[in-house]
């Protein structure tokens, strides 16, 4: 079974939605290493031990980040892109739209995170068939969670629709939502979702742009797919 953790990050640019495929027997394993990262930093930097692996907070400092200094929270994020990364069975896949472009192709458009969340999946499901294996999805918790369990139905009987449409067959039970400070595994596909979109914000400070990379590339060799779909250019 494929343990599949799912969170967004967007910008006024782009609405992206990552995937973290665990494996079961690596679940323990990757949270445990995790639950080490903030361990020491409660220890180093004297961070509340109730402390979530976010990665918004962590790299502007917020909330129980706050006063710990950038060194150092680049530290904390590097140990747990490199615990993630060092999971070798470990999948990510990476979805987003441009937005502006979604509205302008569309009258009605579908909401952002609708659209690309039926990308995800899509893709999720196709893994776990490569794999010969089954996805269990769990998801930070969202606006209308009833809504999007019904579209996970409709995808199961009528497919994703748009010409790479996909009846959904290898994804189990239905949609479970999580909030974050109750699973290190979500807030894990948060840091690798957060990350990712920095690397795609145009005219980020050289300096930032540098550790931005050099963070992700603890994680790369683990993607399996990514990909931003212009809806103008009708590429998906």
């Amino acid at each position: 079974m494929l343990l599949t953790y799912v969170d967004e990050s967007f910008t006024a640019r782009v609405y992206w939605i990552g995937a973290l495929m665990v494996p079961d027997a690596a679940a323990i394993p990757l949270s445990e290493a995790l639950d080490a990262v903030v361990a020491d930093a409660v220890k180093t930097f004297g961070v509340p031990v109730d402390v979530e692996l976010h990665g918004y907070d962590i790299f502007h400092g917020r909330k129980g980040w706050t006063g710990v200094p950038p060194r150092a929270r680049i530290a904390v994020y590097k140990a747990a892109m490199a615990a993630i990364g060092a999971q070798e069975d470990v999948a990510i896949t990476l979805r987003g739209v441009k937005r502006e472009q979604l509205v302008k192709r569309y009258a009605y458009p579908r909401p952002a995170h609708e659209v690309v969340l039926s990308h995800v999946l899509e893709r999720v499901d196709g893994y776990a068939a490569s794999r010969e294996e089954y996805a269990l999805v769990i998801a930070d918790e969202v606006h209308d969670q009833a809504g999007h369990r019904a579209d996970l139905d409709r995808y199961r009987v009528s497919g994703t629709g748009g010409y790479r449409s996909r009846k959904l067959t290898r994804i189990v039970d239905t949609l479970h939502f999580a909030p974050s400070h109750a699973s290190r595994l979500v807030q894990a596909v948060d840091l690798v979702t957060f990350l990712f979109q920095r690397l795609d914000i145009p005219g980020t400070d050289p300096r930032a742009a540098v550790i931005n990379e050099q963070l992700w590339a603890l994680v790369e060799p683990r993607r399996y797919h990514s990909h931003c779909w212009n809806p103008m250019a009708n590429q998906r």
